[in-house]
């Protein structure tokens, strides 16, 4: 009866149902009322407003109207001192999370939740970048992908980097070879002076930045409008352990690229040569060695020529037969003579 009532009237004391209302004021103006009277309204029951009479079962009696509003009463006080309780909690947490909020703020003191930081926009990210530099005491390590570098490029970081330089900070750049070929980035390392040595590679890394092997920067999407600054340490010594061993690998700007040890096959041929035995299309290589498209194309080409190949497929033998897969020494185009065509069917 009970669960009834309550699925079929969900109110409370304070809001009466129309039936409920009618049968409760009719019990109080005439002191009790049948049980049949009751039986359409079960809140009545429930709600402890209609009880049994002890002299007689089959007829109910109301509880007094005051005793109802007191215990309406009593309800009121005790939600608003449930609500103060949770107000009072609300304050003590709010005070607690801007407590923690302002130990946030301290780049000294960074919590566990700023060791991965995601910037979106060039605004926070340029923002995030000039912080760090500030910050910076030691020394910055770079990867720079690409190709040459547009002016643009070395001029949004300059002030950045002449900032550092005053202050004594080295800074080290890995480049891509073809970098070598532009005359901005020549500007810009002659600007810098011993601050900066910079060294290069057939391809290298996405972007990354390093300030004092403390706080790493790298792009969170294909057209860097986002990136992630990385704070926690073991990310951080990853990143340096990475840097470091390209550095090993790299060539000195100011030194010359070796001789690929075969005439009329420049280094950047013998790199795209050995990508091609890869396996990788024209676009991949390009994008790989920071070159475009056309220019990949135009040096496939010179392959071609230089090793006698009349199809890809025969580039491809050609490339292996000479070593510029990588998997021997180079020997010069010459040796080829004699195994100028395919081997015959068998």
């Amino acid at each position: 009866m009970a669960g009834r009532g309550a699925e079929e009237h969900p109110h409370g004391a304070d809001r009466l149902c129309e039936a409920g209302d009618r049968v409760y004021s009719r019990a109080v103006r005439r002191g009790r009322v049948p049980r049949s009277d009751a039986e359409p309204v079960p809140c009545l029951l429930d709600l402890a407003l209609l009880h049994p009479d002890p002299d007689d079962m089959d007829w109910l009696v109301p509880t007094s109207p005051q005793e109802v509003m007191t215990r309406l009463l009593r309800g009121v006080y005790d939600e608003v001192s449930a609500s103060q309780r949770r107000v009072g909690s609300a304050v003590a947490a709010f005070e607690w999370y801007a407590g923690l909020g302002r130990q946030c703020d301290s780049p000294a003191a960074p919590v566990e939740g700023s060791a991965i930081r995601v910037l979106d926009g060039l605004a926070r990210i340029q923002a995030a970048m000039d912080e760090a530099t500030e910050a910076c005491t030691t020394e910055v390590l770079t990867v720079q992908p690409g190709g040459i570098r547009r002016e643009a490029e070395l001029t949004e970081g300059l002030h950045r980097a002449l900032a550092l330089r005053g202050r004594g900070v080295r800074m080290r750049d890995l480049y891509t070879h073809v970098a070598r070929h532009g005359q901005g980035l020549l500007n810009y390392l002659e600007l810098m002076g011993d601050a900066v040595e910079a060294r290069t590679l057939d391809e290298v890394i996405d972007r990354l930045i390093l300030f004092d092997r403390t706080v790493a920067f790298i792009p969170a999407n294909a057209d860097r409008t986002m990136a992630l600054e990385l704070r926690h340490p073991a990310l951080v010594e990853y990143l340096v352990t990475i840097f470091e061993r390209l550095w090993r690998l790299a060539i000195p700007l100011t030194a010359p690229l070796p001789d690929t040890g075969i005439e009329g096959i420049s280094h950047r041929e013998q790199s795209i040569a050995a990508l091609l035995a890869e396996g990788h299309q024209d676009a991949v290589i390009a994008e790989r060695l920071g070159i475009s498209v056309r220019t990949c194309r135009a040096h496939i080409a010179r392959l071609s020529e230089t090793l006698g190949a009349a199809s890809r497929t025969q580039l491809g033998v050609r490339i292996a037969q000479v070593g510029l897969d990588g998997h021997r020494p180079p020997r010069p185009a010459g040796a080829l003579a004699g195994a100028d065509q395919e081997p015959p069917a068998r």
